[in-house]
């Protein structure tokens, strides 16, 4: 039987099933973004993270984050290459429903109707209103059918949300990850330089943002240790990859 460390590392590990050619949808939206001014994850973490969701079959997906949806074109490509492969459903949080539209035209181009769909509500909305319906109900293994949020359980939590939101995300996807469940995230990068005092009363600059985030950052990777989690940090272009799975 192998040990904790093996199995993480033959997860984390470059998906050789897959080309690191971006499929022609995601290429598309990726354009679109340029056009939009929209930030992009880099690359090698797109494909990192979709070859991670594609080597294991989790029950129920989370994508915290879906913008115009370039990652989301990237599993659902995945995903669609083959179907045994793909999740009972997925859930893409996208708060404010501005690219609704796009989103759910995306989901079509794929044909994925029956089993992916957009949430255009608040992450911490969404994690309140089903870790509350799962204390309520008798029996989770029937919430597929109803109408909280999110299935359960969830096997796997995606976040693609700006720096600053990274870490309450990612505190807000232990509350509903199954014990085994997997969250993939990017870590934030390391404040530097001279960010001025934190003055009480005092609005905070974006840099002093960037530093608090962090911190936060920094508590919320302690928690998941405290909660039994094991890390990844894998290097790649451009972004570090934060793999945690549940023991």
């Amino acid at each position: 039987m192998r040990g904790e460390e093996e199995i993480l590392h033959a997860l984390i590990e470059q998906n050789q099933d897959f080309s690191m050619d971006e499929p022609e949808i995601a290429a598309n939206i990726g354009q679109q973004m340029l056009h939009m001014d929209l930030p992009l994850l880099s690359r090698d973490a797109r494909s990192r993270i979709r070859d991670i969701a594609a080597r294991v079959t989790p029950e129920n997906v989370v994508l915290v984050g879906g913008g115009i949806g370039h990652l989301a074109a990237w599993l659902l490509d995945a995903w669609a290459t083959e179907d045994s492969k793909r999740p009972s459903s997925f859930r893409i949080i996208e708060e404010g429903g501005k690219f609704g539209v796009i989103l759910d035209r995306l989901i079509r181009r794929y044909s994925a109707e029956s089993w992916t769909s957009v949430l255009s509500r608040p992450w911490n909305e969404v994690v309140a209103e089903t870790t509350a319906w799962n204390a309520a109900s008798a029996t989770p293994e029937n919430s597929v059918i109803s109408p909280i949020p999110l299935p359960s359980p969830t096997g796997m939590v995606i976040i693609d949300v700006p720096e600053v939101q990274r870490p309450a995300s990612l505190q807000l996807a232990f509350e509903i990850v199954k014990t085994d469940g997997i969250i993939m995230v990017i870590e934030p990068e390391v404040p530097t330089g001279d960010v001025g005092d934190f003055e009480p009363g005092n609005p905070l600059t974006e840099a002093q943002k960037r530093v608090e985030a962090f911190n936060s950052w920094i508590s919320a990777i302690r928690e998941s240790q405290i909660r039994g989690f094991k890390s990844a940090f894998v290097e790649l272009s451009g972004a570090t990859l934060v793999v945690l799975i549940g023991r």
